[in-house]
This record gives structure tokens, C-alpha cells and sequence, in this order.
């Protein structure tokens, strides 16, 4: 039990350190937000049913508060601080739930444009990182390769950068979940098997590493 504490804690340091880093004035947004969420749940009770039953609401509130836009600015420093490196939308649709299978540096070019697969419900996107103009012709070579072995299978493409026209990191998520559910279990299964057999340039460029934005849920079990 102490030591499941001791690690959380040690997590939690980290992730405020990181945080602090790319947000300086990260304490006095805690405590303003503290202030706010004690104050607009708090304060009307205290009016209500007296100043015992005020407090009690509104200290659990005020952390709410302070954990929910703790939780905002730590998921965006973690973004920040990865944005930009070749492997980066890897690294954080790895961190999602939803079954996602990543292959990174499935095609890499010498200037380190980089196409990450991805293989789930929706069927198989591919994913562009670089310089538009060369990462275009690496996205429409590997999907016409994708397209030989899985004719029947829906294939996506998109671009994460911080270029005109590119999807920042941070709004990954929110387009992958905006894409339909074309596969079930077996067929994605199915997917993946025929997909071993292309290869690629896996392991050229590695996944970053360090902290990672992480779901709701996750954030919710570290705090």
C-alpha cells in the first residue's frame, strides 16, 4: 500500500514538474480555481443550510476544480513537449484506449518525414508526419501498398503537424474518434495478420519517449 503511494506521488511530482515547466504560473491557477469551484458550490450552501455544511461542500469542490484544470494543463504540456518529434502521433494514439494498433515508420524518408499505420475499428489510417509536400507522396505510396493487400478494407489518411492544413497533436484524438466503425474483433485481427507481412521501416525512428497525454480515465486512476 505505501509503496502504490509512494509511486503515485512520485508520478505526481513529475507530472507538476513538467507542467510548471510549460505553465509557470501553474500555482496560482490551482488556487484560483480552488478559490472558484469552493465559492460557487460553497458559498450558496453556506447561505442555505449554515457555514459546517458550506465547508464541507465546498473544500471537495474547490479540488475538483483545481484537479480538473491540473489534469487540462498537464495532458497540454505533455503534448507540447513532444509535438514536432518524428514518432509523436505513435506515441500518443499508443496511449489512447480504444484497441488502436501502431506501427511506426512504416515508410521514413531521409529528411525523417515519417507515415505511422494505425490499425482499429474504423480499418487502417495512415498517418503523416513532416513536411506536407513530401509526406503527401509518402502517404499516397503506402496506401496504394495498403490497398494492394487489404482491397476491401477502409484506408485513411491524414497529416498531424504543426504546418498549415496539418491536424495538431492535440486534436488527434478528436479525429480518430470522428472516423466510423467499419471492423469487429475478428476482422481487425484478420487486418493485422495480412499487414505483418509489409514491413516496413519500423524501428528507424522510435516512438518518443517521456510523459504522455493519457485518456480521462487514466488521469482520473493517477490522481
Amino acid at each position: 500500500m505505501f509503496t502504490r503511494i509512494r509511486t503515485t506521488l512520485s508520478a505526481l511530482a513529475k507530472n507538476w514538474a513538467m507542467t510548471q515547466k510549460a505553465f509557470p504560473a501553474l500555482p496560482l491557477e490551482i488556487l484560483g480555481c480552488f478559490l472558484a469551484g469552493a465559492l460557487v458550490l460553497g458559498l450558496p450552501i453556506w447561505l442555505w443550510l449554515g457555514p459546517i455544511t458550506g465547508i464541507i461542500v465546498a473544500i471537495p469542490a474547490g479540488l475538483l476544480a483545481a484537479t480538473f484544470w491540473f489534469s487540462r494543463r498537464a495532458m497540454k504540456a505533455a503534448y507540447t513537449q513532444i509535438e514536432g518529434e518524428p514518432g509523436a502521433a505513435g506515441a500518443v494514439i499508443q496511449s489512447l484506449r480504444g484497441g488502436w494498433v501502431v506501427t511506426a515508420g512504416v515508410a521514413v524518408s531521409k529528411n525523417q518525414d515519417l507515415i505511422t499505420r494505425v490499425v482499429g475499428k474504423p480499418g487502417v489510417i495512415l498517418i503523416g508526419e513532416g513536411s506536407p509536400a513530401r509526406v503527401e507522396h509518402l502517404l499516397a505510396n503506402e496506401r496504394k501498398k495498403t490497398a494492394r493487400w487489404l482491397p476491401e478494407t477502409p484506408i485513411y489518411d491524414m497529416q498531424v503537424g504543426m504546418h498549415p492544413g496539418q491536424i495538431p497533436l492535440r486534436k488527434l484524438q478528436r479525429e480518430l474518434n470522428k472516423l466510423p466503425r467499419n471492423l469487429r474483433g475478428g476482422a481487425i485481427t484478420e487486418v493485422r495478420r495480412k499487414l505483418d507481412a509489409l514491413g516496413g521501416a519500423a524501428g528507424a525512428l522510435p516512438i518518443p519517449k517521456g510523459p504522455l497525454p493519457t485518456s480521462a480515465r487514466a488521469s482520473r486512476r493517477q490522481r
